[in-house]
């Protein structure tokens, strides 16, 4: 089965395909707003999608190692970055559709909002962190920084991960609304334990 899988990755159509299909959800939400079709309240409906396909895609990338592992599909290696970037390009479409219709891009009461309301300054916070990672997602940036360096910077995302998780817990918190914020909580929390186990693995062999 590996075999099999490997082979279809590692096809030249591979990529693009992986690509239409992550800006899918991009698109779908695009349509159905300009559909009016995102309920009675269209910009809420945009914060939240574009929020939880960011939570999505975190969770996916989180989970191109193990799966390459336990699978023995290396091949999947050749998407993580890609699917890395989506994560970013959701988040960012998250912050600016917040930005836009709940502030107005008043830059002065986007900054009095994330500093008086935390779950929008967890947020925030979880975007700042991730904006370097996806600023070094390149070949040239690997090899200006070296592997150690770069591998450290990239440990981020562990952070990133609670922060989301936090991020979305607060926002459901006035909705008494948690069985979504469970499940991404406990998807993060089996892969962050597998990432934590291997490196506790690797520490004791060196």
């Amino acid at each position: 089965m590996g075999d099999v899988m490997n082979k279809l990755l590692l096809k030249p159509s591979a990529k693009p395909t992986v690509f239409t299909l992550c800006l899918l959800p991009f698109f779908w939400l695009l349509y159905r707003a300009l559909a009016d079709q995102l309920g009675a309240n269209p910009q809420e409906a945009l914060i939240r999608s574009t929020g939880d396909w960011a939570l999505r895609f975190l969770c996916i990338g989180l989970a191109v190692t193990p799966l390459r592992l336990l699978s023995k599909t290396p091949s999947l290696a050749r998407f993580r970055r890609m699917l890395g970037l989506f994560m970013y390009f959701y988040a960012l479409v998250h912050f600016l559709s917040y930005s836009w219709f709940d502030m107005g891009f008043d830059v002065g009461d986007i900054v009095s909002d994330i500093i008086k309301r935390p779950f929008i300054w967890v947020g925030a916070l979880s975007l700042l962190l991730l904006s370097p990672l996806a600023a070094t997602s390149f070949n040239a940036a690997i090899k200006r920084l070296g592997a150690k360096r770069w591998q450290q910077l990239h440990r981020l995302v562990y952070g990133v991960a609670g922060l989301a998780v936090l991020h979305f817990f607060w926002m459901r918190a006035g909705k008494n609304d948690f069985a979504e914020v469970a499940v991404y909580a406990g998807i993060l929390a089996v892969l962050l334990g597998w990432r934590l186990r291997q490196y506790l693995r690797s520490r004791a062999k060196s």
